[in-house]
């Protein structure tokens, strides 16, 4: 239920930034389970905000980073809202392509945000992102094998 909230109080955020000026919102996300989970909260938004269409682009990771870059590079304006991540935030921010979130709303609790994430989707101390969800990377091998090659 949080993250149901959390998302679709970020859609609409999202979505109120652009409701003045358009009847629909073309959102480009990465096809993985998260993102199409989220696109199935569609009708709950679309009954809460019945002049508003959201149409969704579904892009492979690589299609969606090289496609939403040169969008936004361009000033195309094939996408309103776009799902981007601790890679882009940095270099956009720095080009000047983001806006910093400084007013989210008092509901919307900065502090809670993991101080991991909120670095990366921040520059100079100024957050550029608002994440629904987080993911990590790391490396695990055996031990055993590596001592036995002398790469300890």
């Amino acid at each position: 239920m949080k993250l149901r909230t959390l998302t679709l109080g970020l859609l609409s955020a999202s979505a109120l930034a652009f409701a003045a000026h358009a009847e629909s919102i073309t959102i480009a996300t990465v096809n993985n389970g998260d993102m199409v989970r989220m696109q199935k909260l569609t009708d709950d938004f679309t009954k809460k905000n019945p002049d508003i269409q959201l149409n969704w682009v579904t892009l492979e990771e690589n299609v969606l980073r090289e496609r939403v870059t040169t969008d936004i590079a361009t000033k195309g304006g094939q996408y309103d809202v776009m799902t981007i991540g601790t890679y882009e935030v940095p270099i956009w921010a720095k080009q000047s392509w983001l806006l910093p979130l400084d007013k989210l709303g008092d509901d919307y609790d900065v502090k809670d945000i993991i101080p991991a994430i909120a670095g990366g989707l921040s520059v100079d101390g100024k957050l550029y992102a608002a994440p629904f969800y987080g993911e990590s990377s790391f490396v695990m091998y055996r031990k055993d094998l590596m001592e036995k090659a002398g790469l300890t």
